[in-house]
């Protein structure tokens, strides 16, 4: 009797937010993440729909990393039946506890639904009670014909491809993929023997800067924000580029490439996420983990001050200039950076480094397209201040880095799914793997189910 399986994509396709991938094999129901869908508003209504299946009949959820739209639907999953095994690296685990936590604290202020019952704190001590985790490599059977394993995806710590060996098949699931080399992490591992890929597409059509540019960008930033006398804002994600900042502002600082100012670090969340770094530092790439085996504190320098509570926060505006803000969200879409760019981005002398993606809608994809007024907390801002990207930030793959993964493993391939970007990106990485490879690459639409072919 042939093998038979298929994935349904429930979300996560047109969109870069929401991953929520369905796969059926050996009579398993399988889920892929379970990410809440982002965009300008607190709670996206997509979010609140019924999920696509039934969750009480789901066996397992594997979870590639820990970023919320890969997560953040996890307790509402509980909330409808689901009761199979959760399955992530450790750092992973407990990362999301403090995401799961924030994330609750944010939807709470959303009046439009009923968020109590879905982040309850019965759903979130239920979710970690079903928690079990993986090293990677560490390869388990879930069938007769099924067994799985993670790979090491480089995005940000404990992120993980998931590789199903089905009989002689391979089906792997990207997650988000890293842009390696990274400053902290080991490469992406290379994947050689894929049957069937579905991957994230979130850079498909873009070219990011190399490292050494990028470095050398932020350097300058800074180096110009002194001769300014300003403020150098930086929205920043809490996890992990919050992190490769603190690093490398520390490694310029040591090394005297830059001036001794104040560097406020106001980010509750990634303060706290920061101590999950320092104690996984295992999971670092060689140089680093040497580095750490010192005992110095990767994330330590003169001139840091991190603004745990509100009281400090409110002090920040009372520190002389010149003086650099990170602070969350990364895309300006919440946080404690709203009241920095209300109070700085009408001031010439200030600058806005956006270090990653901006997404459609949000705060900072308007101000990167060149807004020259916005609203913040209902008052309307004049964006006067100079504006930066720096690409080379980004936590993801550019396009060429996903063909170049791709390419390893062409001559195995039967099929590549993108998904995981806006459409436009999703379009041309499926053409590009066309033209390029000659690879039978497709852009799911959400909903859709496809049998794969063994």
């Amino acid at each position: 009797m042939p093998l038979k399986a298929k994935v349904t994509f429930c979300a996560g396709t047109e969109s870069v937010t929401g991953a929520n991938f369905l796969f059926e094999a050996d009579g398993k129901k399988i889920l892929i993440d379970c990410g809440l869908e982002q965009s300008n508003k607190l709670a996206e209504e997509a979010n609140w729909k019924p999920f696509a299946y039934n969750p009480a009949e789901i066996d397992i959820l594997f979870i590639t990393h820990a970023h919320i739209d890969h997560i953040g639907l996890i307790p509402k999953l509980i909330h409808e039946g689901f009761k199979g095994i959760i399955y992530s690296t450790l750092p992973t685990h407990e990362i999301t506890k403090f995401m799961l936590d924030d994330t609750a604290g944010i939807l709470s202020k959303d009046r439009e639904h009923n968020l109590r019952d879905i982040y309850s704190e019965q759903n979130l001590k239920r979710t970690f009670e079903l928690w079990k985790n993986l090293e990677y490599y560490q390869k388990f059977k879930i069938t007769e014909n099924l067994s799985v394993e993670f790979l090491n995806a480089g995005h940000i710590l404990g992120s993980a491809m998931v590789k199903f060996h089905y009989s002689d098949s391979r089906i792997v699931f990207t997650g988000d993929l890293g842009n390696s080399p990274s400053s902290l992490l080991p490469d992406t591992d290379n994947i050689t023997d894929a049957t069937y890929l579905v991957m994230e597409s979130v850079y498909g059509d873009r070219i990011h800067e190399d490292r050494n540019t990028r470095k050398d960008k932020l350097e300058d930033a800074i180096e110009d924000n002194v001769k300014r006398k300003g403020v150098l804002l930086i929205p920043t994600f809490s996890l992990e580029r919050s992190q490769e900042l603190l690093f490398e502002i520390g490694t310029m600082i040591e090394g005297n490439r830059i001036p001794l100012i104040p560097i406020l670090f106001d980010s509750p969340l990634a303060i706290k996420l920061t101590t999950v770094f320092r104690k996984y530092t295992s999971y670092f790439k060689k140089e680093v983990r040497d580095m750490a085996a010192t005992g110095d504190d990767l994330f330590m320098f003169p001139g840091l001050q991190s603004t745990l509570e509100t009281d400090q926060s409110k002090m920040i505006i009372r520190i002389p200039l010149p003086k650099v803000i990170i602070a969350g969200s990364g895309m300006s879409s919440g946080g404690r950076i709203l009241h920095h760019e209300q109070a700085y981005l009408p001031d010439p002398k200030s600058t806005l480094l956006l270090t990653g993606y901006q997404g459609r809608g949000t705060l900072g994809r308007l101000i990167e397209d060149g807004a020259k007024t916005v609203h913040i907390s209902g008052q309307e801002v004049t964006v006067r201040a100079r504006v930066v990207t720096i690409s080379g930030y980004s936590g993801h793959k550019d396009s060429d880095g996903l063909i170049k993964f791709v390419e390893a493993t062409s001559d195995s391939l039967k099929k590549v799914f993108v998904v995981m970007g806006e459409p436009k990106s999703s379009m041309f990485l499926v053409q590009k793997l066309r033209d390029n490879l000659g690879i039978n690459a497709y852009p799911p639409k959400t909903g859709e189910t496809v049998e794969l072919d063994f």
